[in-house]
């Protein structure tokens, strides 16, 4: 009896988990599906049957060039992603083997940082990037989206290291090891697995990132996110091309995410299982 009503829980827990998964999936499918329908049987209203046509591409691709922002969010994900790590795993490193009085103040300030309304400082940086000469630079929208996930990387990468017992690296430090090995050859190689997964989430906050890509950009550096945008227009959204540029935009997001979802979980529950 107990074996049935335990069968009938994961059931149901099954269905719910499935429900969920297709609910919040059903955004990107409907987007994927409007994106193969002409403008007329996008805008007329809901459907699930798409007219199979490759119309809304054609023209996308020839109103723009998909490569050119393409490379950029390559480039700018890729590149605000390495240099996050450069910086977060040294913090991590000291916050969690060399903790001060102040450490957890300072990880709490970090985090704080994330909650405040991205708005509220767009006029100050908007200047700084205008006098310093980095507005639609791929290297000022990097040091950009380093800068607002640093608090993530820091955060999961102390969370990661918290988990490696100190008394290997105070082994190392008996057998000579210096600071730089024993963050490069000690504990780096230990804590791979987190620092793969803040790697893979770093990158896609940085890929779907819309909010500064579109203010700080116009042409030269502009990524994927502003790409989009570029579909709208004072005469309304044409549903269909905007479908096909999100496509065209998420795809290569979701790909990645799809063939690095073991190692983004593995990361994920670093630790959680002693």
């Amino acid at each position: 009896m107990a074996r049935a009503v335990s069968t009938r829980t994961k059931i149901g827990w099954t269905i719910a988990a499935w429900i969920v998964a297709l609910l919040i999936f059903f955004p990107i499918l409907y987007t994927i599906i409007t994106s193969f329908k002409t403008e007329p049987e996008a805008i007329s209203g809901f459907s699930l049957i798409p007219s199979g046509t490759l119309e809304s591409y054609w023209e996308v691709q020839s109103r723009y060039n998909y490569f050119q922002p393409f490379m950029n969010s390559v480039i700018i994900s890729v590149g605000s992603t390495v240099l996050a790590l450069l910086v977060g795993i040294p913090a991590a490193w000291s916050m969690a083997f060399s903790p001060g009085r102040f450490t957890k103040d300072i990880l709490m300030w970090m985090l704080s940082t994330k909650m405040m309304p991205a708005v509220a400082v767009l006029v100050p940086i908007y200047l700084l990037f205008r006098d310093w000469g980095l507005l639609d630079s791929r290297i000022g929208l990097t040091v950009m989206l380093m800068l607002i996930n640093l608090p993530i990387v820091v955060w999961m990468l102390y969370t990661y290291f918290r988990e490696i017992p100190g008394e290997i690296l105070e082994a190392a430090r008996m057998d000579g090891a210096t600071l730089w090995g024993e963050i490069v050859y000690v504990l780096t190689p230990m804590a791979v697995p987190g620092i793969a997964s803040t790697l893979l989430l770093n990158i896609i906050l940085a890929w779907n990132e819309s909010f500064w890509t579109i203010r700080l950009t116009t042409v030269n550096a502009a990524p994927l996110t502003a790409f989009i945008t570029s579909f709208s227009s004072p005469q309304g959204l044409f549903w269909a091309k905007l479908s096909a540029a999100s496509t065209l935009a998420i795809a290569p997001i979701l790909i990645m995410g799809w063939f690095s979802q073991r190692q983004l979980v593995r990361g994920l529950t670093f630790g959680a299982v002693k």
